[in-house]
């Protein structure tokens, strides 16, 4: 079969960046945790994604984890370009800023993590960011005893079927 891309499911998460002072967001599902110490994560933006743009330019990016309810936004951000689209406005997305400049988190999302680059690496068709982790916001109704709940938390995850042009993004009840 060759080199294929076979990990399933994978997270689903809306990163956001500014371009030219603009808030934009992508959906992102190429994304993994690469160190406990200090918190980092990285992520995979293919290179001709307009918010490329505001990664590079302003070295911070931000991770919101959409619940189940926000599929349909989540479709959309990864469906449309923002060279074209006010995704924030035609998702109705609720913005606040955090520790870090041009790296917007959306209020709906139920964890928001801000993240400076530390490093960059071109490979292919896409760029590498791995960020460090400055800040993690949990909504409070997602707590229990001060931990997050997976359940309230209701992520998506992103399967590619292995048939040509297939996939789809589920929540992680529908896949238990």
């Amino acid at each position: 079969m060759g080199p294929q891309q076979f990990l399933n499911p994978k997270p689903v998460v809306l990163v956001d960046t500014v371009v030219d002072d603009k808030p934009t967001f992508l959906t992102v599902s190429w994304i993994g945790i690469t160190s406990a110490n200090p918190p980092t994560m990285a992520i995979a933006i293919r290179n001709i994604r307009y918010s490329l743009q505001g990664v590079h330019q302003n070295g911070t990016f931000s991770v919101n984890l959409p619940s189940a309810d926000l599929v349909k936004e989540a479709d959309h951000c990864g469906s449309v370009s923002g060279y074209e689209h006010d995704k924030i406005e035609e998702c109705n997305f609720r913005i606040f800023n955090g520790n870090l400049n041009n790296a917007p988190l959306i209020e709906q999302c139920p964890i928001n993590l801000e993240c400076k680059v530390i490093q960059t690496v071109e490979l292919g068709d896409h760029f590498l960011f791995i960020g460090q982790i400055v800040e993690s916001y949990v909504s409070d109704d997602c707590l229990i005893d001060g931990v997050p709940d997976i359940n309230k938390i209701n992520p998506l995850c992103f399967f590619n079927s292995f048939l040509p042009g297939w996939c789809s993004i589920l929540s992680i009840p529908d896949l238990l």
